[in-house]
């Protein structure tokens, strides 16, 4: 393996900046890292682990030695911080009346959480499963877009992330999940992702990469359904409207379902409830998770098209903690909480002022070759000159761990994007501050180079 494959997400296990930062923590740390590792499946981008944590509160994580991290990445949980104390009450009181509800039985709960949820979606969209990770909602929309067309084949886009299950890694496109694996069902093509830094058509122009989709579909007469992330959420792609109005036009006209993955970027990140409704389209299929159970609960859900309601003989989901209280009325708080406090046009102020913060680094240090963001989710891509725009990979890497050592979590994707999705609650002096650490960092970084 070479030294740049292990950088792909900047902190994968054993690059020489991982060994560095050992060498900072104190050594009760490193005896519970240790632990750690003698005890769990190492796997790639899990093990070995940073740190050790004992709580978190708002933006913020703690660790055992008392540092704390401004949480930038959260793997997309914590929309409304972490330990919200209105879904906190909300979540305590469930659990003294209902904890569990069993399969054959519904609950007040997940009823008003369903009639939330849909009320929110366009009028078509008002069927829902729910799920206990968006690895099963991912599961049940590919089982209900083959009940629906009768198809069985997927089209979905390179180097995307669906979940780890092996049904969900065969829609997806990342290597690391399918090395190993052998074939995969349901049979999957992927297709380019609609990308403008890195385009290999017009700059300015990603439809040509929605043309390519009817190129497939056409070719191939068994495919169901197109399953994407509305915008990407790991090195932030951002597609056009006219990309994704192209998209919609081309499913329809194939009658190809159109499932979108907002697992990670649904409830206000993008400065809208949903990413979708940034483009003039609906989808129909959505999939929801991660920040759906507000950072307490593990929890997902699909909602599909009313037609959709076709597929009473089977069982799509039938999980365990399908009508999960407890994720229902974290959920609904959760929601409850974005409306209550206007999150969403906070997020929407913010977006301006990081955008204007971005530039003016970008403008500075001509390493980085591109920003691009929505709402709090961002990208800054690391380029060794703007010209070749060859990815400067170690750099990144440096980057990341030096804002590591000043207080500041993120992830690193691609090897050269840095990518930062912070808590939708957080102020502006605490945005200020973290891109005070980033402008530090490679200030720092670019020094040591020259």
């Amino acid at each position: 393996m070479t030294e740049n494959s292990l950088l792909t997400e900047g902190d994968v296990n054993f690059a020489p900046s991982r060994k560095n930062w050992y060498s900072i923590i104190d050594a009760a740390t490193t005896q519970l890292l240790d632990e750690d590792a003698e005890l769990f499946l190492h796997q790639s981008l899990s093990t070995p682990c940073l740190d050790v944590l004992v709580s978190c509160e708002g933006i913020y994580l703690t660790d055992v030695s008392g540092r704390k991290y401004m949480d930038f990445h959260g793997n997309n949980v914590h929309q409304i911080g972490y330990r919200n104390q209105y879904v906190m009450n909300k979540v305590k009181e469930q659990m003294d009346i209902l904890p569990f509800s069993p399969r054959r039985y519904t609950n007040t709960a997940a009823i008003e959480f369903a009639e939330k949820l849909t009320g929110l979606l366009p009028a078509d969209l008002k069927r829902v499963l729910f799920a206990p990770g968006g690895t099963s909602a991912v599961g049940i929309a590919l089982k209900l877009s083959r009940v629906v067309t009768g198809k069985y084949k997927v089209v979905s886009l390179f180097d995307s992330f669906h979940g780890a299950s092996i049904d969900a890694i065969a829609v997806g496109g990342e290597e690391q999940f399918k090395k190993y694996m052998g074939p995969f069902n349901p049979e999957t093509t992927n297709i380019p992702q609609p990308v403008t830094y890195r385009n290999t058509y017009d700059k300015e122009d990603d439809v040509q990469y929605a043309d390519i989709l009817e190129d497939i579909i056409v070719q191939d007469g068994e495919i169901g359904a197109f399953i994407a992330e509305t915008i990407r959420n790991t090195d932030v792609q951002i597609p056009s409207a006219a990309y994704w109005k192209r998209v919609r036009e081309i499913c329809t006209k194939h009658n190809v379902l159109l499932i979108l993955d907002e697992i990670p970027i649904a409830f206000g990140r993008t400065g809208k409830m949903f990413a979708f409704e940034h483009y003039g389209i609906e989808p129909d299929i959505i999939c929801l998770g991660k920040g759906l159970g507000a950072g307490i609960i593990p929890f997902a859900a699909i909602v599909c098209r009313e037609e959709y309601n076709i597929a009473g003989d089977i069982s799509l989901g039938h999980y365990t903690h399908e009508k999960n209280p407890l994720g229902c009325v974290a959920g609904l708080a959760m929601i409850e909480f974005l409306e209550n406090e206007k999150i969403i046009e906070k997020v929407q102020a913010d977006e301006l002022f990081v955008r204007n913060e971005l530039q003016r680094l970008k403008d500075r240090f001509p390493i980085i070759g591109d920003i691009r963001g929505i709402g709090l989710l961002w990208g800054i891509e690391l380029v060794t000159d703007r010209v070749s725009k060859t990815k400067a990979i170690q750099a990144a890497e440096k980057v990341m761990y030096a804002c590591l050592e000043a207080g500041l979590s993120f992830k690193v994707s691609q090897g050269n994007v840095l990518q930062l999705s912070p808590p939708l609650i957080i102020t502006r002096e605490e945005l200020t501050a973290a891109i005070s650490i980033v402008e530090m960092a490679i200030e720092k970084v670019v020094a040591e180079m020259n």
